[in-house]
């Protein structure tokens, strides 16, 4: 597949209108990991391979364990995460197939048990960035690099 076009060629000013949003997450106070590892479990759902690729590098280089990283599908089966991490995954999933769950109370409930309200605003805030960001990598078809081995 080739890209189809490129956001910040033909809508500079809209994909800078995204950067905002990043630098309010960096300051928000949540887990660099944790967001790293909500934007990427967002992109599996969605099915974004560049946002993939890009997130579970980026947890990578952050040091995280790469069985937990590779885990991440079956998360809630995988010893590796912490209730914060479930609750906020569970919150995740619900929010990215909201089509489907409506965001029910049991869900937010459940991410109420770990954080504050402050940052479950922080935390929905990450999911429908990543969730915007998919749906640009998508209908673009931006795709990840091929490195040469």
């Amino acid at each position: 597949m080739s890209q189809r076009f490129n956001l910040r060629q033909v809508a500079p000013e809209g994909y800078k209108a995204f950067g905002p949003l990043y630098q309010y997450i960096e300051a928000s106070g949540l887990d660099r990991k944790l967001v790293d590892l909500v934007y990427l479990r967002v992109s599996q759902i969605n099915g974004c391979s560049y946002c993939v690729d890009l997130h579970w590098r980026d947890l990578v280089k952050a040091g995280e364990d790469q069985r937990k990283v590779n885990s991440l599908i079956t998360w809630k089966e995988a010893p590796f995460f912490s209730p914060r991490e479930r609750a906020a995954l569970a919150w995740t999933e619900s929010l990215t197939n909201i089509a489907q769950t409506g965001a029910p109370d049991a869900d937010y409930a459940l991410v109420k048990t770990e954080f504050s309200e402050k940052e479950i605003g922080d935390l929905t805030i990450v999911i429908a960035l990543m969730n915007a960001m998919n749906r640009v990598g998508i209908g673009s078809r931006l795709a990840p690099a091929v490195e040469a081995a």
